[in-house]
């Protein structure tokens, strides 16, 4: 995978409730979740741009601006605006209109 699926573009939730430790989901932003206090997530454009979607105060959403690369198949570095956090690796295991799954982990520098 030299690009990443069409799918991908679109914003996405943390399902915590199915992630585990080495494999994070995430599904449709409109998703029926369980209740929650704030939900993370995380969202693709397919200019390269990309927004962490953090639990800001009051539990609403804080976007976090970054940009994504693929840094090889299957896999793509995101970085973020103003290194406000460390860039990511994601290897992606399902992408589909219903689940993302991804294996991520802090960049090397």
């Amino acid at each position: 995978m030299t690009e990443l699926p069409n799918e991908i573009f679109r914003r996405w939730g943390h399902s915590f409730e199915e992630s585990t430790n080495e494999i994070t989901v995430y599904r449709p932003a409109e998703y029926e979740y369980p209740r929650a206090r704030g939900r993370a997530g995380i969202e693709f454009m397919p200019d390269g741009s990309f927004i962490y979607w953090a639990i800001g105060p009051a539990d609403k959403p804080l976007a976090i601006n970054g940009h994504w690369q693929v840094e090889g198949p299957g896999r793509m570095r995101v970085s973020f605006e103003g290194n406000v956090r460390v860039p990511l690796v994601m290897e992606i295991l399902q992408c589909d209109a219903e689940m993302l799954r991804v294996r991520q982990r802090l960049a090397s520098p």
